[in-house]
Formats: structure tokens, C-alpha cells, sequence
């Protein structure tokens, strides 16, 4: 098959990038096309890898292409197949990281609406908390994407496909609480969720301390709302 390269823009006038531009609707960044194949898999994960470790080393704004295919050990040109700029890997990186948070939010689901849900769902934060702490790739894919328009309004859609999963687990622990509300709380909870887990690994900052404060919030909300649908009743109201 053969490689496709990125369009050469005229140097004359050359052509600014769309993930750059302020678009009245920015249009979510997606990878050019997904591998199917093993070793196209294997090009793209390394591809993948390679961002996440320069991401580290460098920051977004040193961040290229050209130097995530030299680590990669890939031609620039594979790199141009699957990821039209790097404002597009970062996006990915940040789909990856909302999957394999999706994942641990699965097996937390089972434990609502038990008796011990607020321990299990302790276990789940101090879990996430861990991941953050163990992956410092994490809180720069999480700056990266504030860097334009499109990686704005791409983590948003990221993110409201995320609260639509923590909704459904919502459900069982508020089940008289109105869909719409149980969704605009689910969307609360998966921000603030994020801003404190990127929050609490700054420098000269506890980490305990922090994730101690993230749960006292999230215990405070869902006890509030929990009992709000038990009751029927809205915080606030008489």
C-alpha cells in the first residue's frame, strides 16, 4: 500500500492550521484512520508510546512530529497516514485515557447501589489518583489539550461521553432523580473529577491531601443528591 504524506501547504500563503483556527464550530480531531491490520497496530501504538514519552520530556509546545516518528522508529510519512498533526495524536492520547478510565468506572458500577458504595467508591478514586502518580503523561495530555479550539471542544466531547457512562451508574443510587439532572451532575462530577486528579500532582503540592479533599466532595455531592431523590426533594427547597 501505498503511504500517504501530509499536504504541502504554499509557503507564499500558506494555509493555517485548522486545529489553530477559532471556528464557530470547532469540529472534534480525529485520527486519519484506525489500523486494522497487526503490524499497522504495532506502528500506531509505538506512535502512540512515543507522544506520551516526549509529551513528558519536552512539553506540548517543543512537541513535533518529526521527533515522535524518529523515537518511534517510523517513517514520518506512516506517522502522516494515521494523525494528520500533533494536535490530533494528543486527542488520542486523550481518548486512550478516557477508555482505560471507563474501564476502571466498570467494575466500580456493580458495587451501586450497595450498602458500601461510598468505600468502594473511596477504593475507585484512590485508584485513579494512583494512575495519575504513576503516569505523569496524563496531566500533560490533560494540558495539551487546552492548547486550541479543537482540542478544547474535542476533551469536551470526550468528557461528555464519559459523564453519559458515569450517569447510567448514577442511575441505580438516584433512581426518582430526572435523567437530564442525573446527566448535567454526571458531567460536573467527571470535570471536577479530572481538575483535582491534574490538580493534586503539581509540584509542591500534597497529593494525599488533595485526593482527600476530591472525596469529601464527590461523599458531600452524591450523599446530597442521593437523598434529595430518596425524598423527593431538592437541595435548597422547602
Amino acid at each position: 500500500m501505498e503511504a500517504r504524506t501530509a499536504p504541502r501547504s504554499n509557503p507564499r500563503n500558506p494555509r493555517p492550521d485548522p486545529a489553530l483556527e477559532l471556528q464557530d464550530d470547532p469540529q472534534e480531531l480525529m485520527p486519519r484512520r484506525r489500523p486494522t491490520q497487526e503490524r499497522s497496530k504495532r506502528k500506531f501504538d509505538a506512535l502512540l508510546q512515543a507522544s506520551r514519552e516526549l509529551l513528558v520530556e519536552v512539553g506540548f509546545e517543543s512537541f513535533t512530529c518529526e521527533e515522535v516518528a524518529a523515537r518511534a522508529e517510523v517513517p514520518i510519512g506512516t506517522l502522516y497516514q494515521f494523525f494528520a498533526n500533533k494536535y490530533v495524536i494528543v486527542c488520542e492520547l486523550n481518548r486512550q485515557d478516557l477508555v482505560a478510565v471507563s474501564q476502571e468506572l466498570a467494575d466500580f458500577h456493580g458495587e451501586i447501589p450497595s450498602m458500601d458504595w461510598l468505600r468502594h467508591m473511596n477504593k475507585l478514586v484512590d485508584h485513579l489518583a494512583d494512575l495519575w502518580m504513576t503516569d505523569p503523561s496524563r496531566r500533560e495530555v490533560w494540558l495539551a489539550m487546552q492548547s486550541t479550539p479543537s482540542t478544547r471542544a474535542t476533551g469536551a466531547i470526550h468528557e461528555k461521553e464519559f459523564a453519559e457512562a458515569v450517569q447510567q451508574m448514577l442511575r441505580p443510587l438516584m433512581p426518582r432523580t430526572p435523567r437530564v439532572r442525573r446527566s448535567m451532575m454526571a458531567q460536573v462530577l467527571v470535570h471536577v473529577v479530572y481538575s483535582m486528579l491534574n490538580f493534586s500532582v503539581q509540584d509542591g503540592l500534597s497529593h494525599e491531601a488533595a485526593v482527600a479533599e476530591l472525596k469529601r466532595l464527590m461523599v458531600a455531592y452524591l450523599l446530597i443528591a442521593e437523598k434529595e431523590s430518596r425524598t423527593g426533594q431538592r437541595a435548597g427547597t422547602v
